[in-house]
């Protein structure tokens, strides 16, 4: 029997019984107290006095690139990246190589995280064969080889056809839709938001459009069809707007958005920083305040990193030849304490829902919540820390961020998965 005791914790449990400062008593991977005050003469203390204990993080949204791009990351580099930043389960998405397409490539990610992975790792299948928009893969037999939910993201589904049936035949399997809302010939080969900085950089522009239109699209067969659909990485004022409405309206859908949406502009892209080239691309002003207001009302559900590592030759190119994404999970819970905490958007009730139990709860797995039975996934911050974040010191293979020595507030320092403590004072520690 294997005991751990955190003690002395501010326990920030907004949809559980407990909360305010107490101790929590794990027993074989499980919660098996919580209260006020715990004594234990044969477990392992960790003594949390002045920390904020919750929920463990959930990313609904992440690429970990195994199998096909290990040179960016590996299942076990981006394990330990989540871990270190306080993640305890992610969903990865599916534009490996080969494609998660096929109920094969789900049981080789699951195989393989359960060798190497320090999180729990949540395969997502595609929606359309090779990410075609031509035709539907096997929703059943992916989803009985263990993929949590559908997307083809790294690309839209162009064809509506398709993207239709494939609500009304996820309808039937019952397995969420995470669409990736990208208007292709509207961004006609656009690189950045368009905008002052695209036109004094003389970038070719990509208009908040094209992102709106999909997301429109999708709102409406949703509704239509009486089903649900996710939005990934929402990122401009239109889009926030036109999922609000259809909530207002009764429509099944949720919506997420990332840290690099309300922590930065397009201007940060001046002086052609290939670290700031994401997509969608990071917004002007007004879309970064309606991201904030979006995450305060509720409009926006899920706060995910789409954590996209690459290789530094990725990136090291000319603005129009560099790839996409931002290196994400160890900087996610800073930006947002720093951004949405300590600026008054969120409150740490606030931020634990989108960061934990809406996910979790879209996704249909457990977590979110801290009780007695519940596996112990657990996330302890520092919310008085200060760092410059030192993208060199990353788990992560990826090193690509655009917050590189930026000074942040509130810092991770431990991670526990199933009751075992993977992150222990800021360090990954297995």
């Amino acid at each position: 029997m294997s005991k751990l005791l955190i003690k002395n914790a501010n326990i920030i449990n907004p949809m559980g019984d407990y909360k305010g400062i107490g101790d929590v008593m794990i027993v074989d991977g499980c919660i098996e107290g919580i209260s006020k005050s715990i004594a234990s003469d044969d477990a392992i203390v960790i003594d949390a006095t002045g920390k904020s204990l919750m929920p463990g993080f959930v990313d609904i949204h992440a690429h970990l690139r195994e199998p096909g791009y290990e040179g960016k990351e590996t299942i076990a580099t981006g394990t330990r990246a989540a871990a270190a930043g306080g993640f305890t389960t992610v969903a990865c998405m599916p534009n490996t190589l080969p494609l998660a397409d096929e109920p094969s490539v789900i049981e080789f990610i699951r195989n393989k995280a359960a060798i190497d992975g320090v999180v729990r790792v949540l395969p997502i299948g595609c929606i359309s064969k090779g990410q075609l928009s031509e035709r539907l893969t096997d929703m059943g037999a992916l989803k009985a080889a263990g993929a949590i939910a559908l997307s083809d993201d790294g690309r839209p589904v162009t064809n509506s056809h398709i993207m239709h049936m494939a609500m009304k035949y996820a309808k039937n399997f019952d397995i969420l839709l995470i669409s990736h809302c990208e208007d292709l010939e509207l961004v006609n080969d656009g690189v950045m938001n368009e905008g002052y900085w695209s036109t004094l950089l003389g970038l070719k522009p990509i208009t908040r459009s094209s992102e709106d239109v999909m997301i429109a699209r999708e709102v409406s067969f949703a509704e239509t069809l009486n089903t649900k659909v996710h939005i990934a990485h929402v990122s401009t004022k239109g889009g926030v707007e036109i999922v609000r409405d259809a909530k207002r309206r009764g429509v099944d859908v949720t919506a997420e958005t990332c840290p690099h949406y309300f922590s930065a502009t397009d201007e940060m892209a001046d002086g052609f920083n290939t670290f700031a080239k994401v997509n969608p691309p990071l917004r002007a002003k007004e879309d970064v305040e309606a991201i904030k207001q979006g995450l305060k009302d509720g409009t926006l559900d899920c706060l995910a990193t789409d954590h996209a590592p690459h290789k530094f030759d990725d990136k090291n190119v000319e603005f129009n030849m560099a790839a996409n994404g931002i290196s994400g999970f160890e900087t996610a819970f800073s930006l947002a304490y720093t951004n949405l905490i300590k600026q008054g958007v969120l409150s740490m009730d606030d931020l634990v829902v989108r960061m934990s139990y809406n996910p979790a709860k879209r996704l249909g797995v457990e977590g979110g919540v801290l009780t007695v039975g519940v596996q112990a996934d657990i996330t302890i911050v520092d919310e008085n820390a200060s760092y410059v974040i030192d993208a060199q010191k990353f788990e992560s293979k990826g090193k690509n961020t655009p917050f590189d020595k930026m000074q942040v507030y509130g810092k991770v320092t431990h991670t526990v998965v199933g009751g075992e403590v993977i992150v222990c004072d800021g360090k990954v520690q297995v």
